[in-house]
């Protein structure tokens, strides 16, 4: 997951060497989007019937791949490519992975179980900016040796990918493999529907950080330390690991609406910071933003994988992050849009005010209606 968001502290870079507007920066980010949400669709639920480790060492080949466009970049072509890739490895990666670890954690464990996925999920997503924004700062060949150290990590990923124990198996004969689409199993929609909008919102707040935080930092104020950059993403993530924790205390059922409105506060505090243009104010609203979406995006996971039958678990976790991703990547290609006109601060605050009413829409129905837990 960490090569995912590699090349968000090098946007900047590219866009010098390249030169193309944040409008292209947007759009290069939501095709890694689209890319996540095509693999969700159509290999959502591979898992559940070719096996997991053989899906997660595809991802990892996918991954390699991306990287390698990277490095060889000659072009916005390249570009584009290299995130489709990373988007399909990442798609691959998010319900697979999450799957597998579940199905090795005895029933006891659950919970434990999807805070390490979700942890390990977003805390590759937080490391990726924070490792390339140090290396493209203090090493030499800053479009480079980031991607050629993913390249000796996925090594190592793919060793212990090979030595895990296989969690699928089939008896009397393994069922066709077919695309499994956005199905949600009758017994789990009445907790996929307020849990995936409470991960939409949440994930939204991520898409602002990832895509257009690098922008305003630099045009707005003044940052140009590309590890500077790579820490304030990487706090967003950080603090989102920390509010799966902090779920963990209170139970999914209460932690959804808490989540949200720790988010919505937080997204006020960011609102506020673009307003004034401060970096300290923004950083405090990325750590509580990020918190609040932890809580809510661990406790609808765990409400959705504990619902969800064994045998379609991986299609169900898979629907659930088709629909999380969907966040992350349609408001903020409208960001991108609104850049032309408005520029990064303007566009960013109408972001911002657009997110909270969602935030607080969302907190407001799960509040009223929580969903079923088993």
């Amino acid at each position: 997951m960490m090569g995912t968001t590699l090349p968000t502290p090098l946007y900047g870079l590219y866009r010098e060497r390249i030169g193309f507007s944040e409008l292209i920066v947007t759009v290069v980010f939501a095709v890694y989007a689209v890319g996540v949400i095509v693999a969700l669709l159509l290999a959502g639920g591979a898992s559940d019937v070719l096996g997991r480790r053989p899906v997660l060492v595809v991802a990892l080949v996918l991954s390699a791949l991306s990287a390698l466009c990277f490095l060889l970049e000659g072009g916005l072509p390249l570009l584009y490519l290299g995130r489709v890739l990373s988007g399909f490895s990442a798609g691959l990666f998010s319900g697979t992975g999450t799957a597998a670890v579940l199905d090795l954690a005895p029933p006891e464990r659950r919970g434990r179980a999807a805070l390490a996925a979700t942890a390990a999920n977003m805390g590759g997503l937080g490391l990726g900016p924070l490792v390339s924004g140090l290396l493209a700062q203090y090493a030499p060949r800053p479009l480079i040796l980031p991607f050629l150290v993913h390249l000796c990590l996925l090594a190592v990923a793919l060793v212990v990918t090979l030595l895990l124990t296989e969690t699928v198996h089939h008896e009397g004969g393994r069922p066709p493999l077919r695309p499994q689409g956005m199905r949600v199993p009758p017994e789990v929609r009445g907790v996929f529907g307020p849990c995936a909008l409470a991960a939409f919102a949440g994930f939204s707040l991520l898409g602002l950080f990832t895509a257009v935080a690098p922008a305003f930092l630099t045009e707005t104020l003044g940052e140009h330390n590309l590890a500077v950059t790579g820490a304030v993403v990487f706090s967003v993530f950080c603090a989102s690991t920390g509010g799966q924790l902090l779920m963990g205390r209170i139970g999914a059922r209460a932690a959804l609406p808490w989540g949200c409105a720790v988010l919505a506060a937080g997204l006020i505090l960011v609102g506020a910071s673009l307003l004034v243009e401060s970096l300290p104010l923004l950083l405090v609203g990325a750590l509580t933003g990020g918190a609040g979406q932890g809580m809510a995006f661990r406790a609808g996971l765990t409400a959705v994988g504990a619902a969800a039958p064994e045998e379609h678990r991986g299609a169900t976790i898979s629907a659930f992050f088709v629909v999380a991703y969907l966040g992350i990547s349609l408001p903020v290609v409208g960001v991108g849009a609104l850049t032309v006109g408005l520029g990064v601060r303007g566009a960013a605050m109408v972001f911002t005010a657009c997110a909270i009413v969602l935030v607080v829409a969302v907190g407001t129905r799960v509040r009223l209606h929580p969903p079923r837990t088993p």
